[in-house]
């Protein structure tokens, strides 16, 4: 059986009604990576996490239009017109701490990343584009997908890092960029695997993870099967899920 990997939903309100969302591009990933997604609602204290990771053999955090909210790392908010998603950060929050505490394979993208750094005690940049020295990541919302999500600048490889090895090459890589937000302070026992010229963290590891632990600032999952390195990193994500599907005997 393929692995299942969990993918905690947001909720965004479409026409008059809130909804639990993942958006198509993360299901394909996985899918194409030869995983079993699943979605998990954002219910935040309601959800049973240690039921849905006790059927599950891996979480992968997306992407989303919205933020965390800075009082998860002790900050007021700087713009009142910042999106948040309350009831994703109460889900994803304590579930990430729960997947670390398992050495469950966890793979966390653009907002993903961003929510492990403040799950494990780390603050964010509320505005990136503000910080004197800091280039804009933000993507032209004007602009069409292809261009949104095309190559935007290169990120350094920290040399014989985790990321690194599993590129199979250290150097400079070149990602796309949608982000206003990033790491400031990296939460203790997080370790950098790569970094914009600007000196941005877009990258780390779990130095303490027994299993797979990465966390990427850009989207991998964006058209997957025609970046090699973007499959290096989905097929790693998904060869730990399936050993960790072996040792745990979850079926």
């Amino acid at each position: 059986m393929k692995p299942i990997v969990i993918l905690p939903a947001c909720v965004q309100k479409i026409g008059l009604h809130e909804q639990h969302t993942v958006q198509v591009k993360y299901v394909n990933a996985l899918v194409a990576a030869g995983c079993t997604p699943l979605i998990l609602p954002a219910l935040g204290e309601v959800a049973d996490i240690e039921a849905v990771l006790g059927a599950c053999h891996g979480v992968m955090l997306t992407g989303s239009p919205s933020n965390v909210h800075p009082r998860h790392y002790g900050e007021p908010m700087q713009d009142a017109r910042l999106r948040l998603d309350a009831a994703r950060d109460a889900t994803t929050l304590p579930l990430i701490r729960a997947v670390l505490a398992r050495g469950m394979p966890l793979l966390g993208i653009c907002r993903g990343f961003q929510e492990i750094n403040v799950a494990m005690g780390g603050t964010l940049h509320q505005a990136v584009h503000a910080v004197t020295g800091m280039r804009d990541h933000r993507e032209d919302k004007q602009a069409g997908l292809d261009q949104q999500y095309a190559a935007a600048h290169a990120v350094t490889l920290a040399p014989g890092g985790r990321l690194a090895q599993i590129l199979g090459h250290d150097g400079e890589l070149q990602v796309n960029s949608l982000h206003g937000q990033g790491v400031d302070r990296l939460a203790p026992g997080l370790v950098v695997e790569a970094r914009a010229a600007d000196g941005l963290v877009e990258a780390f590891s779990d130095s303490a993870a027994t299993g797979f632990a990465l966390a990427l600032q850009w989207h991998p999952e964006w058209r997957l099967t025609e970046n090699p390195d973007s499959l290096r990193i989905f097929g790693a994500f998904a060869k730990a899920c399936r050993i960790y599907q072996g040792e745990h005997n979850v079926a």
